[in-house]
């Protein structure tokens, strides 16, 4: 019996270990990202931009598994996308700009936006749109909540250094999508 409760509260506490200690809430129809703790205390809100009605961003609940700084953006084979060039990373007509950060892979993640007035509006093709600023915080918050926390400097050279860089979230972050 001892070992049995051993090895329960070793489970629990891997388990705890395990998750992120934050999580996501996305409000399609607010057009609000929110920041929570693990008590649901609100630490800040994004606006967002969700995708139009012909490209709907998923309703759901996902988990935040990786994120790419400086991502590259190649036209998806769609076609909204027809015609489109791809564009390198920190070129200033890539529509992902600094950072994608997953929340369904292939093709659907939070990313920055070079069109911030249109932030409020759905404008994406499934994907969430935030200002270029916004997407940077959230993706430092979600790799030292997710386990892959970095310095200031480590953030400075990927940015400056130009190259892309695919970062793994050990604990995955929680991102809840609903009306």
């Amino acid at each position: 019996m001892k070992r049995v409760l051993m090895l329960a509260c070793a489970a629990l506490l891997l388990a705890s270990a395990a998750s992120a200690q934050i999580h996501l809430d996305v409000t399609l129809g607010g057009k609000t990202l929110d920041v929570r703790d693990a008590n649901n205390k609100l630490l800040g809100t994004y606006q967002i931009s969700p995708g139009m009605a012909k490209h709907p961003t998923p309703p759901g609940s996902f988990t935040i598994k990786k994120i790419v700084w400086n991502p590259p953006w190649t036209p998806p084979k769609a076609g909204w996308a027809k015609g489109k060039k791809p564009t390198a990373a920190n070129d200033p007509k890539n529509p992902m700009k600094v950072v994608k950060i997953f929340f369904k892979e292939p093709d659907l993640y939070l990313h920055g936006t070079g069109d911030e007035q249109m932030l409020g509006d759905p404008a994406s093709h499934g994907c969430i749109r935030l200002s270029s600023a916004d997407a940077y915080a959230l993706a430092k918050l979600v790799m030292q909540n997710g386990g892959a926390a970095k310095d200031e400097a480590w953030y400075q050279n990927v940015i400056n250094g130009g190259k892309t860089v695919k970062v793994a979230i050990p604990k995955p972050v929680p991102i809840r999508i609903g009306a």
